[in-house]
């Protein structure tokens, strides 16, 4: 039997820590779901169409990768998916007290479902989203830190912005 997981995550956008834990998450599990939030309380740069191809044109050299929208309980489009794990990445001491709080909280709601921390690449781990947005808003490269395809798009995005 399979086993399959999910990484949630608004990846707006994909960044190559993403990148780092998607291609690790899919050493320890056969399939993973990388799933794409939908917050309509934050604005978001990509829209979800975007993000969506974006992450898939990044991971097309993967096996075993499906990218889907999802909104709602996160807890229930894991068990909808049929997937036993969430992914969660953990960059500094900062992310720690929120993300166990959520998985304590998702333990509760759904108590099958396990939680998986991982910690990207050293060589990633002061990497955000928001951070990338940032630098290329203000036409900083971001070469490097984003899969080419994601920083193709942020350039265009801003370029259009100006």
């Amino acid at each position: 039997m399979a086993t399959r997981a999910v990484y949630p995550g608004s990846f707006d956008p994909l960044t190559n820590g993403h990148l780092d834990l998607i291609e690790r998450s899919l050493r320890i599990f056969d399939e993973l779901i990388v799933a794409v939030v939908t917050n309509p309380a934050k604005t978001a740069l990509f829209t979800e169409a975007e993000r969506v191809e974006m992450i898939r044109e990044a991971t097309r050299h993967l096996r075993g990768i499906q990218v889907q929208v999802f909104e709602g309980l996160l807890v229930d489009f894991v068990a909808r998916a049929g997937a036993r794990a969430v992914i969660r990445g953990l960059r500094a001491v900062s992310d720690f007290e929120y993300e166990f709080q959520m998985a304590l909280m998702n333990r509760k709601l759904q108590e099958r479902i396990e939680t998986v921390f991982l910690m990207p690449h050293e060589a990633y781990t002061y990497i955000s989203s928001r951070l990338i947005k940032e630098v290329a808003g203000y036409g900083g490269t971001v070469t490097g830190l984003v899969p080419p395809n994601v920083e193709k798009l942020l350039i265009e995005k801003f370029s259009r912005k100006r």
